[in-house]
């Protein structure tokens, strides 16, 4: 069997390397990159040593568990116990998913005949396996794996970050009210024009129910602006609250959005509970999360009030009682 020492130390190098980068980057670390490489140095030569008869003491739990250990400490240096054992709790995270991806697609990929074939049983009865791997079949499927999980983590950024943005929406117009739930969004500077109102977009679907079956399809065919001469021919019981909201889209083309005007909107968030009494709700007639996340975007101005709490009702309460104690 012929071994290519300087090719097994360059794939493990790479590997190294790149196990080190995504352990960075989960961890939101920027390390220099010669450090990075010294330390997927470090590991590489670990396995060159596998050929060295003499130095096979060195393949023990201990002594592998010591060279991680080194490893990150070149790699990202110490900073705390607590930093240091989430960055080796990462890493071994990575490590684990890189080697079960790439026996999961070795695995997939085999048939019957190659599967049986590295099976055998001993003398002593007990059952055997024999793994053989490619090694170009190994670095692509690394490569694949490390790609896969990049974006699976990405997602799962992302929808955490979007979590602190999200709230619980109840719009109240007389006893009727919609629920649902709202996206945060602090660049939205959509405003009644003649009134400065903040406008909020939901979805007009939400709105099915109280609304003419005509107006539902004009906001979805985005023909809102032909309303104009058709409020006076249906009756409806909400037409005094109905307001053309003209905006510019994102082609810089004038447009109009159907609003109503509700009586007060309740927002819940991050559990503080916010009520605003001059806003206007835009009927989107599309899809505002593919995802089905939220089904309105909520203006800044709605969470700029006054934050109404159950702490702090309870402190307004307390207060107003010991005054009136003290008062009588």
């Amino acid at each position: 069997m012929v071994v290519y020492i300087d090719l097994i130390f360059l794939s493990n190098l790479f590997i190294d390397a790149v196990l080190l980068m995504v352990t960075a980057w989960m961890r939101k670390i920027r390390p220099a990159w010669w450090r990075l490489l010294v330390s997927a140095g470090i590991g590489a030569m670990y396995v060159v040593m596998m050929f060295v008869p003499e130095l096979s003491f060195l393949f023990t739990f201990l002594i592998k568990l010591a060279l991680s250990v080194i490893m990150l400490l070149v790699a990202f240096g110490f900073g705390s116990m607590q930093k240091y054992l989430r960055t080796m709790g990462a890493f071994y995270m990575i490590n684990f998913v890189a080697a079960g991806g790439i026996l999961g697609m070795h695995y997939f990929l085999q048939n019957t005949g190659e599967l049986f074939n590295g099976i055998w049983y001993t003398a002593s009865g007990g059952m055997s396996f024999e793994l053989k791997i490619a090694f170009w079949f190994i670095l692509c499927a690394f490569g694949g794996v490390m790609l896969f999980f990049r974006i699976v983590q990405s997602s799962k950024q992302r929808t955490e970050r979007m979590s602190g943005f999200l709230g619980q929406v109840q719009v109240w117009i007389g006893q009727d009210h919609i629920e649902c739930t709202g996206l945060l969004d602090t660049g939205n500077q959509l405003y009644d024009p003649l009134t400065r109102t903040p406008v909020m977009v939901m979805e007009a679907a939400l709105w099915e129910a109280y609304l003419p079956a005509s107006w539902l399809r004009k906001c979805s065919e985005g023909n809102v602006d032909q309303l104009v001469m058709e409020l006076g021919d249906e009756s409806f019981s909400w037409q005094d609250r109905v307001r053309l909201v003209p905006y510019r889209g994102i082609n810089r083309s004038h447009s109009f959005m159907l609003a109503l005007k509700p009586d007060r909107v309740e927002v819940v968030m991050n559990g503080v509970h916010f009520v605003h009494h001059r806003v206007l709700i835009g009927l989107d007639g599309g899809t505002l999360s593919a995802e089905g996340k939220y089904r309105a975007i909520i203006h800044p101005d709605v969470t700029a009030q006054e934050e109404v709490s159950a702490d702090t009702n309870q402190k307004r309460d307390a207060h107003f009682s010991e005054h009136f104690t003290e008062s009588g």
